[in-house]
């Protein structure tokens, strides 16, 4: 197993231990930790292996940190319908 995979495992090894861990913000200082570091984990591994095991990796991170994947799709519509309406 190559390092990236190694700490993309950790990763999330680490984030399934917090997840199970009583926080009082709903875990979202911890989600923002995590997304720090997951993002230039998730570069090295598209680095060694490719843009397939990349994509496959960012499907892995967002299913174990899907709300604030909700939450920010939720987001971008808003202010997509928001220009359109504008534009009219």
């Amino acid at each position: 197993m190559s390092w990236s995979l190694a700490l993309a495992a950790l990763w999330g090894l680490s984030a399934n231990i917090l997840a199970m861990v009583p926080s009082k913000d709903n875990h979202w200082t911890r989600a923002y930790i995590l997304i720090v570091v997951g993002i230039p984990i998730l570069g090295y591994v598209t680095y060694q292996h490719g843009p397939w095991i990349g994509l496959l990796v960012l499907g892995m991170g967002m299913s174990m940190l899907r709300w604030p994947v909700i939450y920010l799709s939720r987001w971008t519509k808003a202010k997509m319908q928001g220009m359109k309406a504008a534009n009219k």
